[in-house]
């Protein structure tokens, strides 16, 4: 079968394509669900969506924890043989199954452990919809193996459409909590039929490329325990020393100092994954660090004012978007937005070591996270609260990113210096900005007392911002001569959009003459 280039020089331009793809995804799925839960909160009472939110936080759990990775395997082969596919397909379903049958047993206890019976008959619906997921056709990988993110949007797409489309029905007829089970499960079996008719593969039940799979998923199932172990952790210290309203608290704060990392690196993370799987079975090494070095440079145009804004302006932020009772969250976003910028390091690392398969040295860097967070967390609790927490938390983020750049850097052998040189300008503009918004008192100023007062600083607060960064840069950039780096690579990717945007204008003006 034949695949598309999959040079390194190309792969700046293929990783931001696929990227857009990602983050048009994340954007469509965000406003599906807002616009169905403004539905829906009319509709059904709070413990409808808490007893489903219950089931499927254990359901999702159960599966991350079972997670094998045999796609990553796929995307990382040279030449998959059919063999493997068919391997893939049949541990993909016997993971489905004991998911399935794990949650089948739990279903009566949990039930009986929160007090509610509604909860078995949930579960057990749960149950059917994850043993439904092991049937999903292995095929489409190869959007992913080959970079082509519109064909996996469109797979995304249409089964969610359907899914908001009979829960939203649903609600309308039995106003129970039915109707998003309903909507879960007729997401997940639209999603397996969408996979047949979007490749062409069909599976066989066979294992005979198990040894291929096996070292590989053994460790990606490690991987995939420890995360969920090294995320869980800050929640159960904090509700441990706190209270669980405290956990709440700072996991508003937590999702909104992460905005930045979840909503721009983690989808270019994910297209940079067979990126640089391509690149490193093709390229030099020389080659792959060049476009590792790009990729970061570009990211980091974008996220470190981004991070470094959100901590700047938490105050009308969480006052605006929360409310007065949730002005607890504020340090928490002020510590964690600056200190979530070294992820863009650290997640194109990650994606970077993943590619090569060095899934061992990312558990065990995931473990040692995960353990260090036992004696700093109740330390600095103990001494400052809950903004305790969120610096514990930034310290044990930049140590454990660090780690993945250094392995990276190693791997590609490349000096730290390369780095940081390509990072530079985009870091001086950005405490610049920061400088400047903190001497206006409008950088980590206290919270407004009012939604007015808060709109009002935050509006003053991402104009001086976003002007102060663009001129600092530009200013540097020039400085240096406009050499070629993340900026250039900028305007490139600016030119091509716009240069698309007027072709399909015309196109649309011929059509419609």
């Amino acid at each position: 079968m034949s695949t598309p280039d999959e040079t390194p020089g190309s792969m700046l331009g293929r990783t931001m394509r696929g990227a857009g793809w990602v983050v048009a995804w994340r954007m469509v799925t965000r406003t599906l669900g807002l616009g169905s839960t403004l539905v829906l909160v009319r509709l059904l009472a709070p413990e409808d969506f808490g007893l489903v939110a219950l089931a499927t936080s254990f359901a999702i759990a159960l599966d991350v924890c079972l997670s094998i990775g045999v796609e990553d395997q796929i995307v990382r082969t040279p030449n998959p043989r059919p063999a493997l596919y068919h391997t893939a397909f049949t541990l993909n379903l016997i993971r489905s199954v004991l998911s399935a049958t794990a949650v089948v047993l739990a279903a009566a206890p949990a039930a009986r452990f929160f007090g509610d019976p509604r909860l078995e008959d949930v579960l057990l619906a749960i149950a059917f919809s994850a043993g439904a997921a092991g049937l999903t056709n292995v095929g489409t990988v190869d959007f992913r193996r080959h970079m082509t993110f519109d064909k996996e949007f469109k797979l995304q797409f249409l089964p969610r459409l359907l899914g908001i489309a009979v829960t939203v029905g649903s609600a309308f007829l039995l106003r129970s909590h039915w109707a998003l089970v309903l909507g879960i499960v007729a997401n997940r079996l639209a999603l397996v039929l969408m996979s047949y008719a979007m490749h062409p593969y069909r599976p066989r039940l066979e294992l005979s490329a198990w040894r291929e799979l096996a070292g590989v998923s053994a460790w990606s199932w490690l991987l995939s325990v420890v995360c969920v172990i090294r995320d869980k952790i800050d929640s159960l210290v904090i509700g441990r020393m706190l209270s669980p309203t405290q956990v709440g608290v700072f996991a508003v704060g937590m999702e909104v100092s992460t905005l930045p990392a979840t909503e721009v690196v983690d989808p270019i993370c994910r297209a940079c994954m067979p990126g640089f799987a391509g690149a490193l079975r093709t390229g030099s090494t020389e080659e792959v660090g060049e476009a590792y070095l790009r990729i970061v440079a570009l990211i980091a145009l974008l996220v470190l004012p981004a991070g470094f804004g959100i901590s700047l302006v938490a105050g009308p932020v969480v006052a605006l978007g929360f409310g007065q009772d949730w002005l607890e969250a504020v340090p928490v976003v002020a510590v964690l937005g600056a200190a979530w910028t070294m992820t863009l390091f650290g997640n194109v690392s990650t994606a970077l070591l993943n590619a090569r398969a060095m899934l061992r040295t990312l558990m065990c860097i995931a473990a040692v996270s995960a353990v260090a967070r036992l004696p700093l967390l109740p330390f600095f609790i103990s001494h400052h609260g809950l903004t305790g927490a969120a610096v514990a938390t930034a310290i044990i983020v930049a140590a454990e990113h660090s780690l993945l750049v250094a392995y990276a850097l190693r791997l590609l052998r490349l000096p730290a210096s390369r780095l940081l040189a390509r990072a530079l300008r985009p870091a001086v503009a950005t405490a610049v900005m920061a400088l400047v918004l903190w001497s206006s008192g409008l950088g980590w100023a206290a919270a407004p007392a009012t939604a007015a007062a808060a709109v009002w600083a935050l509006l003053k607060g991402v104009s001086l911002g976003v002007f102060t960064y663009a001129a600092s840069l530009i200013a540097l950039w020039t400085l240096a001569g406009c050499p070629a780096g993340a900026e250039a690579d900028m305007l490139g990717l600016l030119r091509r959009v716009a240069g698309r945007l007027r072709m399909g204008r015309r196109l649309a003006a011929l059509r419609g003459s």
